[in-house]
């Protein structure tokens, strides 16, 4: 699932106000209930009638809500209204905004049950502040997909670290001057994040009520400096992704990679069927040698919103889904997702690879090992606009050859601005 960011949101709730609020729980529910549930995931509808079969107490209503943008309006003028469903889906990244808009209730009390289900890295993304506020359904853990047949050919090792990135890049300008190694343009704001939080960033965090926002901080602009040198001396590109001369590259063999998460061969797959077989997945490049430790891009949480009558009831629900071994199998056979839960994680490894490679019978096994050592990731209440600067700001520096870091400056300050006049207590000014 790509990074997709929440559109302009328009809150100005304190969120610290919002994470001491509590959940709206009625306190248990009895006899039957209708639970009505938003999502955009393929095949939610088949999950939801094996639900309802097994659960005639508890009925679960699906609609498909647009997924990504959006959804997430949808479900805000909903909330606003009174009206919101019970239970939403809503993607890692927009989560903090919604807690901001005090649309999800706080379920803590709910899940101790299936915290285990999770990595800590993976349960981070919807704990805020002590707080659960979502159950995760899909993660994004990140890799890197190459063309193993053109690495092989021309002798390059898969690199490990990211000085071996660097190194391989050269070797494929030398090899063929018409190919790079890998595109990373401004507007992959998800892939910066992840790159910068591996590097031991943090871009947002929270500790009662107060942030700290790190776009700027001494490890991001390290990662800044670094993709500006590849790119000055032309070992990437910065080209925009999955246009048509994009596509183009993928095909002839002259776009060699990609870094970004799991989710990657099934983009590249409907992109470049012809070349099949041609693809593998390995782990990300490391900042230190040894060190596994990766984050997200992408995936998905459930939600309990705070306009349900019957919290509790839509709480299991969620816990099915996502915790259960029925469930899980229902997330990564039924929905083609890769689970969140290390249960699910540990069935996938039995699937077939993906289509882009199906040689690489170890694909989820390696998948499965990314995953185990995954970095805690807090987003902030303003990703959207982060991302808007941050797009803005790079692109401009690619066109006037001027430092990346002072983009990843502006970003900060815009950033936290922003979060201050919204009454955000923000602790580095």
């Amino acid at each position: 699932m790509r990074f997709r960011t929440l559109g302009t949101l328009g809150v100005s709730v304190i969120l610290g106000t919002a994470l001491l609020s509590g959940c709206s729980s009625s306190g248990g529910d009895t006899g039957k209930v209708t639970l009505e549930f938003w999502s955009w995931a393929p095949n939610t509808q088949k999950v939801v009638d094996a639900w309802n079969k097994a659960n005639p107490d508890i009925t679960v209503k699906y609609t498909d809500a647009g997924g990504g943008d959006d959804s997430s309006s949808k479900l805000l003028t909903a909330s606003r209204a009174g009206n919101a469903p019970d239970l939403a889906l809503v993607e890692y990244t927009t989560l903090p905004a919604m807690i901001v808009a005090d649309v999800p209730a706080d379920i803590t009390s709910y899940t101790s049950d299936i915290k285990d289900a999770f990595t800590e890295g993976t349960w981070a993304q919807t704990t805020f502040d002590g707080a659960v506020y979502g159950i995760p359904q899909d993660v994004g853990p990140m890799s890197i997909t190459y063309r193993q047949d053109i690495f092989q050919k021309f002798g390059i090792a898969v690199p490990k670290t990211w000085d071996d990135f660097k190194t391989a890049a050269e070797a494929v300008r030398t090899a063929d001057p018409q190919a790079v190694i890998a595109s990373i343009p401004p507007a992959e704001f998800g892939t910066f994040a992840g790159i910068a939080a591996q590097a031991g960033s943090k871009w947002w965090d929270v500790k009662d009520g107060k942030w700290t926002v790190g776009i700027a901080d001494e490890k991001s602009l390290e990662v800044a400096d670094y993709f500006q040198g590849l790119a000055d001396a032309g070992l990437i590109s910065t080209d925009p992704l999955l246009t048509p001369e994009y596509d183009k590259a993928l095909n002839d063999g002259t776009m060699l990679s990609w870094p970004s998460a799991l989710w990657a061969p099934g983009v590249l797959q409907s992109v470049t069927p012809d070349t099949a077989g041609s693809w593998a997945m390995a782990p990300l490049p490391q900042w230190t040698a040894g060190d596994t430790a990766v984050s997200y891009q992408g995936g998905s949480a459930v939600i309990v919103t705070k306009n349900s009558k019957h919290a509790e009831a839509a709480a299991d629900f969620a816990k099915w889904y996502n915790a259960s071994e029925e469930g899980v199998k229902m997330v990564l056979g039924t929905q083609n997702l890769y689970p969140a839960a290390t249960a699910g994680q540990d069935l996938a490894k039995e699937q077939a690879p993906p289509a882009l490679m199906p040689q690489q019978t170890d694909f989820y096994t390696q998948a499965a090992e990314i995953s185990s050592n995954t970095t805690p990731v807090t987003w902030g209440p303003n990703v959207n606009l982060a991302k808007s600067v941050l797009t803005d700001a790079l692109s401009k520096a690619i066109t006037d050859k001027t430092p990346w870091r002072d983009a990843f400056i502006a970003t900060q300050k815009a950033v936290i601005d922003d979060m201050t006049k919204n009454g955000f207590t923000v602790t580095n000014k």
